[in-house]
């Protein structure tokens, strides 16, 4: 059956047609005959209590000189899609929220979103793991410096992160007592003038198997995908994310990343997440990515996968009922 799919995103002109994880979803979409719409986040509105969009028709090509056809962009209302695909990035600001409430509207008139607003709203990418216990590294979440710096001795070598971050912006690798800490906490804490933090900092015992790379797990319908993309930290950097430079590596999932991924699998489905990436090094879980996990691209070249079948063929599911509970 042909669907209406609109994808909420970032700015298609500017995306990198060869590791964007939309485009491989829009792609899919699009072979199996659905109607495709595009819209960014400007284009939400609701009309006496009805969600509405300014959304043009789409056209894709697997093309890096021209992957992307826009028809006349127009308002309509969005109860009338079958499905929309959030894939805004973060920061999960107090727009990205107001776009959700909206989707949410669509949502209880019998729309297709993903992922489910209200998970997008309460799964902060780093807080959520920590519902996991049994999966994570030691970690801290605190606005205290001193509860940080406490815990930094503790653990002789952490690495410390904001809440709100993607790509590896903000991310700090430090020993305790270095010099260079109160400094770091400052800037993730911003400080206010009597040297109370407003901001929540969170950090996590350093783990070396980094060195081996930052695993992106991805999960459809709580169902891994076999094989892993394993982001390697290059030269003196200790970030594997891509978008810091690290090196993308597939690797088949060991039988501890299949157990972290069982462990969270139930709680994913029951929140209507559908599409989601685990990062994992080592042993340990570090987050749960929800808003717009990528690495699909990736995967698809180096094992001849189609990841994003795999994601459509449980939408149609879905959508004519025939899903598995």
């Amino acid at each position: 059956m042909a669907l209406s799919v609109a994808v909420l995103m970032d700015p298609i002109g500017a995306i990198k047609v060869a590791k964007d994880t939309s485009f491989a979803m829009l792609l899919e979409a699009q072979r199996r005959g659905h109607q495709l719409y595009y819209l960014e986040q400007g284009d939400l509105a609701v009309r006496d209590g009805t969600p509405w969009a300014r959304m043009a028709s789409l056209q894709v090509k697997d093309d890096p000189s021209a992957w992307f056809t826009l028809g006349q962009a127009q308002w309509r209302d969005l109860r009338e899609l079958d499905v929309v695909l959030m894939r805004k990035d973060p920061p999960v600001d107090p727009q990205f929220v107001y776009d959700t409430m909206v989707l949410e509207l669509a949502q209880r008139a019998g729309v297709k979103v993903i992922n489910d607003p209200q998970a997008l709203r309460d799964c902060n990418e780093k807080l959520y793991a920590l519902n996991f216990p049994q999966c994570i590294v030691p970690t801290l979440v605190s606005r205290d410096a001193g509860e940080l710096r406490r815990f930094a001795a503790e653990h002789g070598e952490v690495v410390l992160k904001p809440l709100d971050g993607m790509g590896g912006r903000g991310i700090f690798r430090v020993k305790a007592g270095d010099s260079n800490l109160n400094s770091m906490l400052e800037t993730l804490l911003a400080g206010g003038p009597h040297g109370e933090g407003r901001q929540f900092t969170i950090a996590q015992k350093y783990i070396p198997e980094i060195s081996a790379g930052d695993k992106r797990i991805l999960l459809i319908d709580g169902e891994p995908v076999p094989y892993a993309l394993a982001r390697i930290p290059q030269g003196n950097e200790f970030r594997g994310n891509l978008a810091a430079g690290g090196r993308g590596v597939g690797v088949p999932l060991s039988e501890r990343d299949r157990w972290i991924a069982a462990q969270i699998a139930p709680e994913l489905r029951r929140r209507g997440l559908l599409f989601v990436g685990l990062d994992v090094i080592g042993d340990y879980l570090t987050e749960i990515n929800v808003t717009s996990p990528t690495c699909v691209r990736e995967l698809d070249a180096q094992f001849g996968l189609n990841i994003a079948g795999q994601l459509f063929d449980v939408v149609e599911s879905v959508i004519t009922g025939s899903r598995t509970a």
